[in-house]
Order: structure tokens, then sequence, then C-alpha cells
């Protein structure tokens, strides 16, 4: 690679750091591309130890495929477990490709059993048996029944390894199963307390446990927000539960309620910011792309949402075809229409993004929407009346033509309005069909908003005006 390449890589990475108040340091990302180029490992290393598992993982997404796979290879037996779970889906696979059988093996062995769950379900078949093959028996085991449940399911999320104790226990008993143990997870914020049957019965912090005399019954310590989550439940369903009621940690039972797994809170998180992130790639029509996708994926994304886009565009032409006469009778229209049409799609996407937000978050229901739409109908009269006002100056001052201004200032109101009710209507009424409403409410709102505006203005104008 020469300097001016490489100059170009380090410019690039600086720009995508530089607003970063827990961004790598520009000199240390530019001495790892220098240590890459030159082959120099020990050098690499040196960089690389500090640096926390995500931000490595930061770092390969950034690089492009050549100084990626460089890296890799370089690095080689340092790669750590623990940066492949923090990869992105996009170039997980490909990262894994560069890895020998025994850098994986010996990567895949030091991470939970939820991490490789997170790691293998996406990929292909010899990917797959090449990281279980790297697990001991029961972790394999583990992993495997894991994947045996729906995709996007609580089953998927959960780990398997658990601290779980008799419910009939003291604190000193739990404390010394503890002491006793080799091989307690690396994190675990609950003792999960379960009957003869495997059945959880409450769960006591370990912060609690510990400020509390070896003599107390584990039962007179539980935990109040205590709650059980069934395996198969969406994973999105587990993450509002986690932020709605503050949990940390929650075991996970099958259906006959027994104990098979735990979730915590990073791995609630993560799907609560992957929902999140979705919403908003959906509402924009990007679909689910990264900036590691090539010029092929990224087209193949975003190609149906344009098409869609192209077909409400025809829409709203066909109703402008529908006016040529009037339009040619006042030249003026053509200039004013795409102002009534923009205002009227940015109300509605106003409306349409508090709406489908919340919906995700459960706050908009069947108890309080219609409240919510006759509040948005509300804002939507009384901005179209402050820009009917501001717009009908406009046009008089413009055109000297006081009914212009009128006609403007009227086609605003009823637009904004319907912007209003469309906004908040549309996501309603998917939702309840069972359509995603941030996948598809976008190209409905747009299409409303714009055959309303054209169709009032026009036709107001061709009533006063002609």
């Amino acid at each position: 690679m020469n300097d001016e390449a490489n100059a170009e890589a380090v410019e690039e990475i600086e720009e995508a750091l530089d607003d970063d108040a827990y961004a790598i340091d520009r000199k240390t990302v530019a001495a790892i591309l220098y240590a890459v180029d030159v082959g120099d490992r020990d050098k690499l290393i040196e960089l690389m130890e500090p640096l926390h598992a995500a931000d490595i993982a930061d770092l390969l997404e950034q690089f492009n495929p050549y100084d990626r796979r460089r890296l890799v290879e370089l690095y080689d037996k340092e790669f750590d477990g623990e940066i492949l779970s923090e990869l992105d889906e996009s170039i997980r696979e490909e990262v894994i490709g560069l890895l020998s059988p025994q850098v994986l093996t010996d990567a895949v062995r030091e991470l939970d059993t939820d991490d490789v769950v997170d790691l293998v379900e996406y990929l292909e078949e010899p990917q797959q048996e090449a990281i279980l093959d790297a697990l001991e028996d029961v972790d394999r085991v583990a992993v495997q029944q894991a994947l045996t449940y729906p995709e996007e399911s609580a089953g998927r999320l959960m780990q398997r390894e658990v601290v779980a104790v008799p419910d009939h226990w003291t604190v000193g008993e739990a404390i010394d199963f503890m002491r006793a143990k080799d091989d307690l997870p690396d994190q675990f914020y609950h003792v999960i307390l379960v009957d003869p049957r495997m059945k959880p019965s409450g769960h006591v912090a370990l912060g609690r446990l510990m400020a509390s005399p070896r003599a107390t019954a584990l039962m007179d310590i539980l935990e109040p927000s205590f709650r059980t989550i069934p395996v198969e439940q969406d994973e999105g369903d587990v993450a509002y539960a986690f932020n709605q009621y503050h949990l940390i940690s929650a075991p996970v039972v099958d259906d006959d309620d027994r104990l098979v797994g735990v979730i915590t809170i990073d791995d609630a998180m993560i799907v609560l910011d992957e929902e999140h992130e979705e919403d908003i790639m959906r509402l924009a029509g990007v679909g689910e792309g990264s900036l590691s996708d090539s010029v092929q994926e990224t087209m193949r994304q975003r190609f149906p949402w344009l098409a869609v886009n192209l077909v409400t565009a025809i829409l709203a032409s066909l109703v402008i075809a529908q006016f040529e006469d009037t339009i040619a009778g006042f030249v003026a229209l053509a200039v004013l229409m795409p102002i009534v049409a923009s205002m009227g799609g940015n109300a509605g996407t106003q409306s349409l993004t508090v709406a489908v937000r919340a919906i995700a978050t459960r706050d908009l229901t069947g108890s309080n929407v219609w409240r919510v739409i006759r509040r948005e109908a509300l804002v939507g009269f009384v901005n179209g009346v402050a820009f009917a006002v501001i717009m009908g100056v406009i046009g008089v001052i413009w055109f000297g033509t006081p009914m212009l201004g009128v006609v403007i200032g009227a086609a605003m109101v009823i637009n904004l309005v319907i912007a209003g009710l469309a906004g908040t209507m549309i996501p309603v009424l998917l939702e309840k069909v069972g359509i995603d409403p941030a996948l598809a409410s976008g190209a409905f709102v747009t299409t409303v908003t714009d055959i309303v505006g054209f169709f009032a203005f026009l036709g107001l104008a061709g009533v006063v005006l002609l």
C-alpha cells in the first residue's frame, strides 16, 4: 500500500472518530495502519493491547477489506473472541474466514454461550460447524439447543451459564457454594433461587447477598422486581420488559416453567438499540444496511424503496395532469405547487415519526389513540393557519393577486390537517393489520400529502381564480 493511499485511509478513520468522546487517538490509528503496512507484528500487538474489544471491532469495520485482511492475519493468535462478538454482522463472516482454525478455536472458547449463538446463527453451515467443533461438549450442546429456538427469541438471546441455588438455603450457604465453584460466569448480577423442580422462585442481588448476615434466609431478601421470561418470547418484547421494569437480569424458563438460562441487561440493551436503529433505517427507506456494505448490496437494499417512491410520484403527477388548463391559465400556480406539497410532506413526516416511535415503545395504545389523532389534527390546523397567513401575504406581494394568497392559504390549512391525520392514522392501521409501521408508513403518508396538497391547491385555484 503506498503512502498516499495509507494517508487517505487514516484521514477517513480520523473523520469518523473526530467527534467521538471515546474515540481512539488519531496517532494510534495512524500507527496501527503503519504497523500493518510494514508487517511489524510486535508493534501492532503493543498498540492493540490497551484497546477494548469494541474499539478494535470499530477499527476493523472502518478499514477497507484489503487493510482488514492484513490486520487480522498479522494480529493472528492475539485475536480475542470478544472482538468477534462486537463486530458488525456485515463483516463478521468475512473476519471469521480470515482466522486460522486454531485462532478461531481459542477465540470462541472464551465466549459465553449467548455470544457464541450470536456468532453462529447467521453464518453459513461450514463456518457454523467450524465454530461448534471448537467448543467443549457441554457448550456445544447448549449452543445447538439454543439454535433450535425461533430466531430473535429469548432462547437465542439467553446465556446458559447461570448461578442457581435451592430456595431454602441461607446467605452463608450460597456464598460458600459460589466460592467453591470454579466455573462461575464472568459477569452475573443475581443468584437465582429454584425449587426442587428447577422452577425459579425469585432472585437475590449480589449486593444484598454480601450485605446480609450468613444466617439470613435467601427467601427473606428477594428482589421485588423479579420476573421470568418465556424461552420463545420475542427479543423485542424482552428488551421492552427490561427497559420498562428496570431489570438487570431475568431468568428464562421453558414451557414447564423450568430454568433454562438467563438474560442480562447488556444483551437486552443491544436488542433495544437494534430495534431503534432498525426503525430509523426503515423510516428512511434504506433497509438494514451498514457502512461496510458493497455498492451492489447498498443498491439492492435501496432500489425497492426508490421504486415505490417513483410510483407515488407518478400518482401525484396524475393529479396535476387533471388541472393542466388551470395551470396554463395561471402560471403562478406551477411556482407555488411545490410549497404546498413540501409543507404537507414535512408535517406528515413529523407526525409519522412520533407515532411510529410511540408504537414501538407501547405508548400509543387503543386507550389514547383517538386523543393523539385529535391532537395531531389540531396541531396541523394551527400550524396551517399560521403558515397560511404567511403564504397569503407572500402570494399577494409576489404575484399581486390577493385571491391567490387566499387559495394557497386554504390549501396549506387543508394539507397540514390531513398530514397530521395521515401521519398518525396510517402507522396505527398498518400495525393493526400486522405490517411494520416503520417499513411501510412513509410511502403512504407521502402519497396522501402530495395528492391532497395538489388536489386542494389546484382545485381551489380552478374554482376561485379562473
